[in-house]
């Protein structure tokens, strides 16, 4: 899910033919779950954004609208973020809160002071999840660096595992963001579209297969897009955006992604990925996922992957 604003970003494309899982099932070893079965949301996993936005502390400025011109307060309140019949909901509720026209919930496995609730570098990243539609309505699962070791979004980057337009149920996105500091930020990923008869409004999981140097996405078991491009460039002397001029002014690959992450999922409403609702959008608006399974690879990762060819920002 994108994170500021005015996103200037150059789309390379991540798409590979769809096949099975990409590695057996017995290569990846359970280490972290929740399964939502309990009665509440269980707090020594989940924490909450709360409100409309954040301080930009590098520019010293406030965020509104979470840098997308998005419409949603989010709440901890159990009419927004709820355990029921073994199943997390997040809903998007029509209502007016704080001067925002929507209520929404936003759980995150880091707390707000920074602290852990849980994170990982690589491995296998799994939800099964039922996402809202309707124009406006944007559900998401993803994950931001614990830390942002490599300077503020994105040269830290981002990996969203997930995230839908709800006016296009028919399909998904897998999408990495990462390069230097916004504006100078890029993405890439891939797309997958549902067969026929089938929709982001059933229940489907989603997975990434993140390993040293190369990133997969798949849906139920079927890989759609995999990347092993990216880059990242830390602020300069100034702290802000430098465009890298040599291969030396890139963090040693495989940065960003090569640090602890932790989870994100929400159900945002409009701003200017998917456009706002209308009239034939309907609320409550509800992402119900079924648990959250992070799995490791237990021989380990082995050598760092090369990095593909791709367009490194060099030259004029």
């Amino acid at each position: 899910m994108r994170t500021l604003a005015c996103i200037v970003a150059i789309i390379l494309s991540g798409c590979v033919p769809s096949r099975d899982a990409a590695e057996p099932a017995d290569a990846w070893k359970l280490a972290w779950s929740d399964e939502f079965d309990g009665k509440e949301i269980d707090r020594a996993k989940w924490d909450f954004d709360i409100g409309n936005g954040f301080y930009n502390y590098d520019a010293n400025q406030w965020i509104g609208g979470w840098g997308n011109n998005e419409l949603q307060y989010y709440t901890k309140e159990p009419d927004n973020a709820f355990l029921k019949d073994g199943h997390l909901h997040i809903k998007a509720i029509k209502e007016s809160l704080h001067g925002c026209g929507y209520t929404s919930a936003k759980l995150k496995s880091r707390k707000k002071d920074g602290s852990v609730l849980f994170n990982q570098k690589y491995g296998k990243f799994e939800f099964r999840a039922k996402l809202p539609t309707g124009r406006g309505v944007w559900p998401a699962l993803w994950m931001l660096p614990q830390a942002d070791k490599y300077g503020a979004w994105a040269a830290s980057g981002e990996i969203d595992v997930m995230e839908a337009r709800g006016q296009e149920p028919n399909k998904v996105l897998g999408t990495l963001h990462y390069g230097s500091l916004w504006p100078l930020n890029m993405h890439s990923g891939g797309e997958y579209l549902f067969p026929e008869g089938s929709s982001i409004a059933d229940f489907h999981t989603y997975a990434v297969e993140w390993e040293r140097g190369s990133i997969r996405w798949l849906v139920d078991g079927k890989q759609y897009a995999e990347q092993s491009f990216w880059w990242s460039s830390s602020p300069g002397k100034n702290g802000k955006a430098a465009k890298p001029t040599r291969e030396a002014d890139l963090n040693a690959w495989p940065a960003p992604f090569d640090q602890q992450f932790y989870i994100v999922m929400n159900v945002a409403v409009g701003g200017r990925f998917l456009g706002n609702p209308d009239k034939s959008t309907a609320f409550p608006a509800e992402m119900l996922v079924d648990y959250v399974r992070v799995y490791e690879k237990p021989g380990g990762y082995g050598a760092v992957k090369p990095r593909s060819e791709g367009k490194l920002p060099f030259g004029k």
